[in-house]
């Protein structure tokens, strides 16, 4: 792992930027390479990752159906766009989107803040705050049933890089129609 402090942070411009680079090898799927930044002054987070070898434009489908499912490892490049249909959610690539490995639980983990941090931010005397609140529990209660295989559920990823995927016998991998 390679290491590297007191870098220009691209946000407050002060030199407390730190990046990380790392490789592993993910079963499967090849070696991988991880880059970070994180500033210690604004605390502005980025992070990537990037199949050593050139990757095909995918589609990768997979469906939760029960806990075991829940420890499937997931690659997902910072270009790529994760949706959850049955919740009406996805993350875009953008500003916001990193590039990860984790496994479906951990993914359902990053909706489920989400989905906390619009319930928080939600106007409390409103109708529309109402709303927010209500469908968040809802949305909150389904992935606690995914989680104890109660529900199955899809997770679609679309990564014009090729640079993602889920490691299983039960992902269906396509090419990414444009």
């Amino acid at each position: 792992m390679e290491k590297l402090g007191g870098e220009l942070c691209p946000m407050c411009k002060n030199k407390t930027l730190t990046l990380i680079e790392d490789q592993t090898e993910v079963p499967y799927f090849g070696k991988v390479y991880m880059f970070s930044m994180l500033c210690s002054s604004c605390n502005y987070k980025q992070s990537d990752v990037e199949a050593e070898e050139q990757k095909e434009p995918c589609k990768v489908t997979f469906t939760v159906e029960n806990e075991k499912d829940l420890n499937t490892r997931v690659v997902k490049s910072s270009n790529a766009t994760i949706k959850i249909p049955q919740l009406r959610m996805s993350v875009e690539p953008g500003a916001v989107s990193e590039g990860y490995v984790s496994n479906v639980e951990g993914i359902l983990e990053r909706f489920d803040g989400i989905i906390k941090s619009q319930m928080e931010s939600a106007d409390e005397d409103d109708e529309e705050g109402d709303e927010i609140r209500k469908n968040g529990k809802n949305l909150l209660k389904k992935i606690r049933k995914v989680k104890f295989g109660d529900v199955p559920l899809k997770i679609i990823i679309e990564d014009p890089s090729g640079n993602s995927a889920i490691i299983s016998q039960k992902a269906v991998v396509e090419k990414l129609k444009k």
